[in-house]
């Protein structure tokens, strides 16, 4: 149901909160594109499963899955995983699923973008797109429908009225063609209850989402951002990510702090299954009382614990191995939406 009388989030009182805050349940979808997975798909159910168990110590998941899958899902996915038997294209939730926003009072709603499978590249893709709202329904409650085209990996939100998003994805030609920044601004501030939007440039490399946020950078707190960076100095490479970084010094957030930047190392030397490949480290869930960050099988994912648990002392770090999801162009962050408390 859409709220007519408020066409935006923002104009209803509702707003975004951040991905630290309470969590009701965290939602995820099962990998079913065989012409995408190809001969990875059934290590990748299995990486997803390992993905859904161990965030199910910390708090409820439920996993969308087509019928044709409920046997296998059910076989890898532990008791505590619920199934919810609905259609879909493929499993990136993160995309496909809808922002949860809540109001002053603790209710909660859905802010949904319109999908087109990341600018039209894998089809068909219309039962993705109708996710959001069957889940609003599912749930029964409030919908609000954003006017672009763009995806839940597209943005960060710090709970206080700032988003970080970049121009390759947000103002793509494959998904908002024409759109500008001030129009782009103000079309995620309306979406996500928020007031300021940082703008970072994006990833030329990132040819499957175009540049996703939740690859490169991310609140951690209030004020604090995490950016990732890349280690192999004196590569274009190196420039690319440098140039998120150069992005975000100095920026204050809609409360008007100056931003304290973190930096972090992307898995420059993990081994790459394909062209596809997301080596970032910054795309982990937060969970209730704990945080699940990606592992390559490398020496550097030490490091990346280590900085990560600098980050969150109070919660319990758990990494897990995603080679097998990170092949598809995605991570952790990606194949989950959190439902916070509502």
């Amino acid at each position: 149901m859409v709220r007519e009388d408020f066409p935006t989030a923002a104009s209803a009182g509702y707003t975004m909160p951040a991905e630290w805050m309470p969590h009701e349940r965290c939602w995820m979808a099962w990998p079913c594109r065989r012409n995408f997975w190809r001969e990875h798909l059934c290590k990748t159910q299995r990486c997803f499963a390992n993905v859904a168990n161990a965030i199910g110590e910390f708090e409820p998941v439920t996993m969308l899955c087509p019928p044709a899958d409920l046997e296998n899902a059910r076989k890898l996915c532990g008791e505590k995983i619920e199934l919810l038997n609905v259609d879909l294209d493929d499993s990136w939730m993160r995309d496909i699923g809808p922002n949860f926003v809540v109001n002053n009072a603790g209710q909660l709603a859905a802010s949904i973008f319109h999908f087109n499978s990341w600018g039209k590249k894998h089809s068909p893709w219309g039962k993705d797109a109708a996710i959001g709202h069957r889940l609003a329904e599912y749930l029964g409650i409030p919908t609000f429908s954003s006017s672009i085209f763009m995806e839940g990996g597209g943005i960060n939100v710090d709970g206080e009225g700032t988003v970080l998003a970049t121009r390759q994805n947000v103002m793509n030609d494959n998904r908002n063609p024409g759109l500008g920044e001030e129009e782009a601004t103000r079309h995620l501030c309306d979406a996500l209850g928020t007031e300021k939007v940082i703008w970072l440039p994006g990833d030329p490399e990132d040819t499957e989402t175009d540049g996703h946020v939740d690859g490169i950078a991310c609140f951690v707190a209030p004020g604090t951002v995490l950016v990732e960076i890349c280690p192999a100095t004196g590569t274009e490479r190196y420039d690319n990510m440098q140039a998120n970084l150069d992005a975000v010094r100095g920026q204050h957030d809609a409360s008007g702090r100056e931003l304290t930047v973190v930096t972090i190392e992307e898995a420059h030397e993990a081994e790459r299954n394909g062209d596809i490949f997301a080596s970032s480290y910054i795309n982990f869930y937060i969970a209730n009382d704990a945080v699940l960050i990606p592992a390559f099988g490398i020496d550097r994912d030490e490091q990346a614990r280590d900085t990560i648990k600098t980050l969150f002392p109070d919660r319990e770090i758990v990494s897990i191995e995603i080679s097998d999801i990170a092949l598809g162009g995605g991570g952790i962050h990606c194949i989950t939406q959190q439902q916070p408390e509502g």
